[in-house]
Formats: structure tokens, sequence, C-alpha cells
């Protein structure tokens, strides 16, 4: 994850012991040598080698440059290829040694086990990692100067990506309504404004998405979408247009009722495996929700009215506040 790092074990009941032990040899002497750390980065430089032509990443990269200017957020999640070339054996090693400490550490397990059973094995293993620092995780705000950002390749089509700040955050009592609000905007695909105004009534791309990203180091709302070359100044208007809209005059009855059907509705999709709901757990505690906060937000979305979903909308002109970044030919 970009502010975690997760190592996961699944095995059936009776290989538990044994899948235990051997992650207990990973952890204490894993397989750290030249010879590894120089095949992950060959492997690691080619793949950033076929990133080169994919302008959607190339797009969301120079967005996120621009969005967190002079942070680390600013920086490809993947690196460049001077900074997979300068990484040593050592770097990895401080790295690991920094940041998988047990004073940092969350432990989730579920499946046919007790607690009594399991926690005891787990703290044996425990030992094997050092205590460490407990490091509060860096907030980082987004520019509030918009800006715009073109870049010049060889493309038969326009790749536009837009973001700006959102001023929610993961402990706020509104978040359940940035969420529906977002969904409407652009998250939920066809239906949502976004996609209805540039594709279904402009036929200007395929599809429109908005999305946000709200976690401890920031919170922001993005999207994106291609268009025709010759489209792109209308494309990048009508992205404007409609948020500018959605802001002044929120959403209608309609669109908040079938919004609560499709959250509520598709709920039990979410928790389907073990591992989804490992997942769900491990984010309640890590965000600092009480277990079982899924279910409430549920209930909460399901009790919204939409003259409260209207207010928060109208609230939040910080999002009309759009950087953009673009490829195109």
């Amino acid at each position: 994850g970009k502010e975690t790092l997760v190592l996961e074990l699944g095995c059936l009941k009776e290989e538990l012991d044994e899948g235990l032990g051997y992650f207990e040899m990973l952890l204490k002497e894993p397989n750290l040598t030249k010879d590894v750390i120089e095949k992950v980065k060959t492997t690691t430089l080619g793949s950033l080698a076929n990133k080169e032509s994919d302008f959607d990443y190339i797009a969301s990269n120079e967005l996120n440059a621009i969005l967190f200017e002079g942070s680390v957020l600013a920086n490809p999640s993947s690196g460049t290829t001077q900074s997979v070339k300068s990484i040593e054996l050592k770097d990895v090693e401080a790295f690991i040694k920094a940041n998988l400490v047990s004073s940092k550490l969350i432990v989730a397990f579920g499946g046919d086990a007790e607690v009594d059973e399991i926690k005891p094995k787990v703290a044996k293993i425990l030992k094997s990692i050092p205590l460490g620092e407990n490091g509060e995780v860096k907030r980082y705000e987004v520019t509030r100067e918009p800006k715009e950002k073109t870049i010049q390749k060889e493309t038969q089509q326009a790749y536009v990506y837009f973001g700006s700040p959102y001023n929610v955050t993961i402990g706020s009592d509104d978040y359940y309504k940035a969420k529906v609000a977002t969904f409407i905007l652009g998250a939920g695909g066809f239906g949502s404004r976004l996609t209805e105004e540039v594709r279904v009534k402009k036929g200007l791309a395929y599809s429109a998405y908005a999305r946000m990203d709200v976690t401890k180091s920031s919170s922001y709302l993005s999207g994106h979408l291609q268009t025709k070359l010759e489209s792109l100044e209308e494309a990048k208007k009508t992205v404007k247009e409609v948020m500018a809209e959605f802001v002044k005059s929120g959403v209608k009855k309609e669109e908040l009722e079938q919004t609560k059907k499709f959250l509520l509705g598709s709920e039990p999709l979410r928790v389907e495996t073990m591992s989804q709901r490992l997942n769900r757990t491990f984010m309640e505690y890590y965000n600092g929700h009480k277990l079982g906060y899924a279910q409430e937000e549920l209930e909460r979305i399901k009790n919204l009215k939409l003259e409260e979903l209207n207010e928060f909308i109208k609230a939040h002109k910080e999002i009309l506040e759009m950087s953009f970044a673009i490829v195109t030919k």
C-alpha cells in the first residue's frame, strides 16, 4: 500500500504450524543478496521501460507531481529509471530494518482458529522482528493553486487527468457523505454525472471517472478521461462545467436513491472472501475506527437525507480548484 507494508500468510488449518514456521524463517533470513537485488532491479527497469508508452501512466504521474509538488508523493510509486538503478543492497536492508518493526505492527487473522491458540504462536514469531520506532504517517497537502502541464507524445488520443484538494479526512463525520457524493459525480461509472455529460450527451469519450483518495497522508479528488485530439479543449471545458454545476446545485433525489441501492446492495460482494474481510478489519483498525465501522457507515448512508448531502456538496468548493495533466500529440 501507499502507507503500509503487508506480509500475508494463507494456509489450511492443518498446515498452520508449518506455515508459521516458514513465515518465521522468512523474517529471520529474508533473501537479501546482491544477486537478488540486481534481478529485481532488472525486472523493475523492464516494467518502467514498457510504461514509457503508457500514456495513462505518464499523465497520472504528472498529475501527482503537480498536486504534491516538492513532497515524496510527487514521485512515481514505481520509481524512475535513475532511482531504481541507484538502489543498492544496503538501501533495501536499511529500509526493512526501519519499517518492518514490531512497534508499528498490526496483526489480523481469521479462519477456523481461536485467539488463544493463535496469539502465542504469533508472539513467538514477532521476536524475530526488532522493536523499532512507531513513527507517525506524515500528512501532505494538495496544492491550492490550479496548474496545468501538457506533455507531447506521438499519440492518437488525448489523455486528460485532473485533480483538486478535498477537505475530508478518514476521521471526519462527513466521510460517508463524501463517498456518496463522489460516487454520483464520477466513481459510479455509467450513470454518473461525468460519464453522462462527457460520453452520453456530448460523445467526447468512452468513459470519464472521478474518485476520492482519502488516507492518513493526503486527501484529494481526481479523475480522468481519453478523448480525440481535436476534442481536448471541449472535454476539459465540460469537466469544469460538470464540477461547477455539481457544487452549485448538488444532486437529485433519484441519484441519491440509486446510489444507496448500489452501495447497500453490493456490500456482500465486498466481504465475500476471508482476504476481503481481513483487509477491511485491518483498515478499520489502522484508520482509528472501531471494528464494525463499515457496517455503521452503511447504515448512515441508508439514512442519508438529500438536504444533508447537498449541504455537504455545496460546502466543498475546493474541488473546483482543479489542476490538469494532459498527454497529447
